[in-house]
């Protein structure tokens, strides 16, 4: 099997590990930032074993260390508007926003890395524009702000994905993960003060500490270092192409956990298939114009 395939298997399984943590947000019932705050921790420590407790990180430049901290804050943004956003509506609606990544990827990628810019992809990431209005007008105003928010959260994981993917061949997925998430501890560490109205409501309750686990381990982690080494082999739109395969695997699991098919309209779902049918053409569009 050749380097690329393995890229795809492993961004496919990362992608549906990616999509739990949207049930998972939802099932934790502490607040946002919170959640990212243990979130980040945990995942961490686990890193460290895989760096040799940050014995590698002496060998890297000092330059590059900061330039995947600067990455790692963007990241805690990034999930705590997620998780924001899925307080303020639901699962649902957050996961088919983040399938805008492909237009934002389109525009932004090309900035980053110098990559040259295709209209294809602009295209077919403008064309997801459409179905996210359709679901816009079929949900219910109470949750417009988390769509809004969802919407800031895929700009920024374009953002962040493109900086990966110009920075992930100088460093291991194990030596960027662990500078990405301990930046991210460290800084919402930093905001925890100012946004916290008691220090108990840090903690999580006790049913939750499994959900936390879960998402920071398997989901975070596993899932995270996977698709670090996949960008090695995969261009960014090309792996965000794959990413929104999220609300696919994300609404079916939130179909089967929390049942939010009860709060869903048909127009709803069809805006996801259409987002989903803008998805899955790039590859067979993209190798019929190289045919040519």
């Amino acid at each position: 099997m050749s380097p690329k395939r393995i890229a795809y298997f492993q961004l496919h399984f990362a992608v549906l590990l990616y999509g739990l943590t949207a049930i998972l947000g939802d099932l934790i019932s502490v607040s946002a930032i919170n959640l990212v705050w243990w979130r980040v921790l945990i995942t961490s420590f686990s890193l460290l074993f895989f760096i040799q407790f940050g014995k590698q990180l002496f060998k890297m430049p000092r330059k590059l260390i900061l330039i995947y901290a600067a990455i790692g804050i963007l990241v805690a943004l990034h999930w705590i508007t997620f998780y924001g956003a899925i307080k303020l509506a639901n699962a649902s609606i957050v996961l088919a926003a983040m399938a805008t990544t492909s237009f934002f990827t389109s525009i932004v990628e090309p900035l980053i890395t110098k990559k040259k810019f295709q209209w294809l992809e602009f295209i077919l990431g403008f064309l997801v524009i459409p179905p996210m209005v359709l679901i816009a007008q079929n949900i219910d105003l109470s949750m417009h702000k988390g769509l809004i928010v969802a919407l800031i959260s895929a700009f920024l994981a374009t953002v962040f994905s493109s900086l990966n993917k110009k920075w992930v061949d100088d460093a291991s997925p194990y030596q960027i993960s662990f500078i990405e998430m301990f930046s991210a501890f460290l800084f919402i560490s930093i905001l925890l003060p100012f946004v916290l109205k008691n220090t108990s409501d840090l903690m999580p309750a006790r049913g939750d500490w499994i959900y936390i686990i879960i998402l920071s381990l398997l989901c975070t982690t596993l899932a995270y270092v996977l698709s670090m080494k996949a960008l090695k082999h995969v261009s960014a739109f090309d792996a965000t192409l794959v990413i929104n395969m999220e609300p696919v695997y994300g609404i079916l699991l939130a179909i089967i956990i929390l049942n939010e098919h009860q709060e869903m309209s048909t127009l709803f779902y069809l805006g996801v298939m259409l987002i989903l049918l803008v998805v899955f053409s790039h590859p067979f569009l993209k190798k019929f114009i190289n045919a040519r």
